[in-house]
């Protein structure tokens, strides 16, 4: 049997963007994803804390140190820019592996950059 746990998440970033034309997925700031651990084409759940609206999609990698966080798609009716966002990984452990686990939370300042020491 395996459980799905949370495995990451980059804690209240600031959505910077929202492209409705594009094609679909979230655009993350690699040094965010690195951070996160998150992979290019990873399922993700976005919680808008603004609205209260939680959605899945993807993550593509955005330029590295800009602090990009972009809802492409139909996501990008979901956000406004500017509202906060938590984005969350899972993955499915047994319950063994679970007991081990230890998640990833990245906490941005204000601009979406990582602050070192945290």
């Amino acid at each position: 049997m395996l459980i799905e746990v949370f495995k990451s998440k980059i804690h209240r970033v600031r959505v910077t963007q929202a492209d409705l034309n594009y094609i679909g997925s979230i655009t993350i700031d690699e040094a965010l994803m690195e951070a996160a651990n998150i992979m290019e084409g990873e399922k993700l759940q976005i919680v808008n804390n603004n609205n209260g609206a939680r959605l899945e999609t993807y993550a593509i990698r955005g330029e590295r140190g800009t602090g990009v966080i972009c809802l492409n798609g139909a996501a990008a009716r979901m956000v406004q820019v500017g509202d906060v966002v938590i984005i969350i990984s899972y993955a499915w452990l047994t319950p063994e592996e679970a007991k081990t686990f230890r998640p990833i939370a990245v906490f941005p300042d204000e601009n979406n950059r990582l602050v070192k020491g945290v």
